[in-house]
């Protein structure tokens, strides 16, 4: 998941720059949009592996 949401950032960066080289004023709201995009899988990705922690965390107690 991490490295999709790094693609979409980089990706999307690299779609802004080449929309305000040229002057495109859409390829550049498509660059923040797949920027943001990334941002929000990483965001996913973050809250999932903090509930896994927490689950695991929850789990490991129980026992002991």
């Amino acid at each position: 998941m991490a490295d999709d949401s790094a693609k979409d950032k980089v990706a999307g960066k690299a779609k802004e720059a080449m929309g305000k080289m040229t002057g495109n004023r859409r390829m550049e709201s498509e660059g923040k949009a797949d920027q943001a995009k990334g941002k929000a899988k990483g965001a996913v990705g973050d809250a999932r592996d903090r509930a896994q922690g927490a689950k695991d965390s929850l789990t490991r107690d129980d026992k002991d």
